[in-house]
């Protein structure tokens, strides 16, 4: 069997329209049983979310705010739509942040990515992913052994005990970062100990350069990455095909203009949004902080859902001139007022050590007036003085940065 089920082989435009009849119904739950999307779309009739354009116009959730959300009200500010005493787990990530995990098998729907890793039934799984405060041991635990592979809880740290583990258990499968399965490699050489049984895995947690794929798929061990938050569970995955990672199904994925929830046009890098299904952590139009791109096409593998590029870097670009914050919202805000400007980018720089913000802006048809104009933009919403380049359409880098910073200190 080559697909983990049908969904993944549905015509993009039966799975377009499958997502969006869900919307409605899980906006009503969502403001139903939640106190914190009950507030936050007041203002919206669920049975008018529909379409996307609908969808973009709901206000974002930002990861950044749920550190001082879950401050004021404790433990997950208001965002879950099950009762605390009726989930499952309760995990902390980085901030302190807490997320909830909801009762039912394989709650982060990971088993779709570790069967198109190749993982099947009886095969024995090391698990190097964190069991201690933070979800991400779980979540591969819970999917794994929905397809009916035992696995081996292995945890981070303590090499030695994980190659003695790997040359006597004979397991096929490693999930785990990348980094730390090529240090038990190292180490088993080290050691003089067998862990060939190993042959695929799947790697999350940090990049994948193509150096260490390389390094791997020398050693015998094919790896795919996953691309998943401790909120929102998988976002997509790498498939056979290596190239990009594909949507998970269970998601709406839209990419957006750092700063703003305006979607971008395809194949421009912006912020992942992603709005769940999930009924117990019902998350919509959540922006993770996270940039990424949408791949024309389809997959070669056969999955037809749409395709990102994978991680390009983090969208949150709020800097620190001449004593004050200036962030990417603001740039929005600027670019908004001027209805000839395309795209924006603030680079910001220090010659002979003082502080200076240069607004980058792709016009297509220059004057002295929108440059006064574009200035006394910049004067207002930021309260700093900038100065402003023009450049043609299409002229900024398509990286999703809006603000550069250049900096240097000597």
């Amino acid at each position: 069997m080559t697909f983990y089920d049908s969904l993944e082989t549905r015509s993009p435009e039966e799975r377009e329209a499958a997502l969006l009849a869900r919307l409605p119904q899980q906006l009503t739950h969502a403001k139903s049983n939640s106190p914190y999307f009950r507030e936050l779309f007041a203002e919206h009739r669920a049975d008018s979310i529909t379409s996307r354009a609908a969808l973009a116009r709901l206000p974002l959730t930002r990861k950044s705010e749920l550190i001082e959300l879950q401050r004021a009200a404790p433990p997950f500010g208001g965002l879950t739509a099950t009762p605390l005493a009726e989930l499952s787990r309760v995990f902390a990530s980085p901030g302190p942040i807490y997320d909830p995990e909801g009762r039912g098998q394989d709650w982060w729907r990971f088993a779709r990515v570790l069967f198109a890793a190749g993982f099947r039934a009886g095969d024995l799984v090391h698990n190097t992913f964190s069991y201690h405060f933070t979800p991400a041991g779980f979540m591969l635990e819970g999917a794994a052994r929905k397809l009916g592979c035992p696995v081996f809880p292995a945890g981070v740290g303590q090499t030695d005990m994980q190659v003695q583990a790997i040359a006597d258990l004979k397991p096929v499968a490693y999930v785990g970062t990348p980094s730390f399965l090529r240090i038990i490699l190292e180490k088993a050489d080290e050691l003089g100990a067998d862990v060939r049984s190993l042959t695929k895995g799947v790697v999350s947690g940090e990049p994948l350069p193509a150096t260490l794929r390389q390094l791997l798929n020398d050693r015998g061990v094919i790896v795919r990455q996953a691309y998943a938050t401790a909120d929102l569970g998988v976002i997509a995955y790498e498939t056979p095909s290596e190239e990009g990672l594909v949507v998970e199904e269970d998601v709406l994925l839209e990419i957006v203009r750092p700063g703003t929830g305006d979607p971008v046009a395809p194949g421009e890098v912006g912020e992942v949004v992603v709005s769940s299904f999930n009924p117990d952590y019902p998350l919509i139009r959540f922006a993770t902080g996270d940039l990424s791109a949408i791949l024309p096409g389809v997959s070669p593998c056969g999955r037809t859902n749409v395709r990102i590029k994978g991680w390009l870097g983090r969208a949150d670009q709020t800097t620190k001139v001449k004593g004050m914050f200036v962030h990417p919202s603001q740039i929005a805000n600027i670019v908004a007022r001027h209805a000839a400007i395309g795209r924006a980018r603030l680079v910001v720089d220090n010659p002979g050590g003082q502080d200076r913000m240069i607004l980058h802006c792709e016009v297509a048809t220059r004057s002295d007036e929108l440059l006064a104009a574009v200035v006394a933009s910049i004067r207002e919403v930021t309260k700093l003085r900038g100065e402003v380049a023009f450049a043609v359409p299409g002229g900024l880098a398509n990286d999703g940065k809006v603000i550069e910073d250049r900096r240097r200190y000597e």
